[in-house]
């Protein structure tokens, strides 16, 4: 189960991300990246980002670490910004937060060098979820002490607006020829052949079993969340199956010089960064 906490102040809006999340404080002293159940997308943007995020860390993918924020909607009776009192207001109760990363910068293909084995495992894993919002036009990737990190899985799992489709979903191609990091020629074989005996339905279970009940109740077709969670369960266990076979890259694009200025693409550059070699530095 998910960490809860309590936000005791709203600190700022991101307004990169379509929802509107913000950056909240709360009282275990954390800072975290919170995710509205009162934003647009609804509450299975934030069932998308627990399933895949959580998964995601028990594959030894490198997310966030996760927590549940409790939110009274009178901390935002402060905000001037009209769009985000409202959404402040309609999220009353449980939320998602994600750790904030302090002095991550946002991952650019053509200045940060990726592995193709690390390659390999990102485009797999999106795959399995089918994940259509990591290209190279929103990569969702941070870059933080020199490792990348996931972010923002929301549009994961795609099928869960629709039950009907899902089985049908489980055995769809994957298209990777737009990933982000399809560049790097990824070892898609090597993944599978890591992390596809690891997702067993005893790891969806308890993955799935992080979900809150309050954002599984009241789905049509299902007599309970713990129903809900099984058709995660099925889905995913059921996509599984084969999937490298059914994952496809295009003709692997020239990468070219990075237009961003040296001392962001030092800061971009595997760790130890270049400055860590200065004499003195680090000391």
């Amino acid at each position: 189960m998910l960490t809860e906490v309590t936000a005791t102040r709203y600190v700022t809006p991101l307004r990169e991300g379509g929802s509107l999340p913000g950056i909240v404080e709360a009282d275990d002293l954390g800072t975290y990246v919170m995710k509205f159940t009162g934003a647009g997308q609804g509450r299975k943007t934030l069932v998308a980002e627990v399933v895949c995020g959580q998964l995601a860390r028990r594959l030894g993918l490198r997310v966030p670490e996760l927590v549940q924020i409790q939110l009274d909607p009178v901390i935002g009776l402060g905000e001037p910004d009209q769009e985000v009192q409202e959404l402040l207001k309609a999220s009353g109760g449980l939320n998602l937060g994600m750790d904030y990363l302090p002095g991550s910068l946002g991952f650019d293909p053509l200045a940060y060098e990726v592995g193709a084995e690390e390659a390999g495992r990102v485009v797999w894993f999106d795959a399995l979820i089918n994940n259509v919002d990591r290209s190279w036009r929103n990569p969702n990737m941070l870059v933080w002490h020199g490792d990348l990190w996931l972010i923002d899985h929301g549009a994961s799992m795609i099928w869960h607006h629709n039950w009907r489709t899902a089985q049908a979903a489980a055995a769809k191609p994957y298209d990777a020829s737009d990933h982000a990091l399809a560049p790097f020629g990824p070892d898609i074989a090597a993944a599978a052949a890591e992390l596809a005996p690891r997702v067993t339905e005893e790891l969806l279970t308890e993955v799935a079993a992080d979900v809150p009940d309050e954002w599984l109740v009241d789905e049509p077709g299902f007599e309970s969340p713990d129903e809900l969670r099984r058709a995660y369960v099925d889905v995913l266990h059921a996509r599984v199956q084969g999937l490298a076979d059914r994952i496809t890259l295009g003709p692997r694009v020239e990468r070219k010089q990075s237009n961003a200025p040296g001392w962001l693409t030092d800061h971009l550059t595997p760790w130890p960064h270049p400055t860590k070699n200065k004499k003195g530095a680090g000391e």
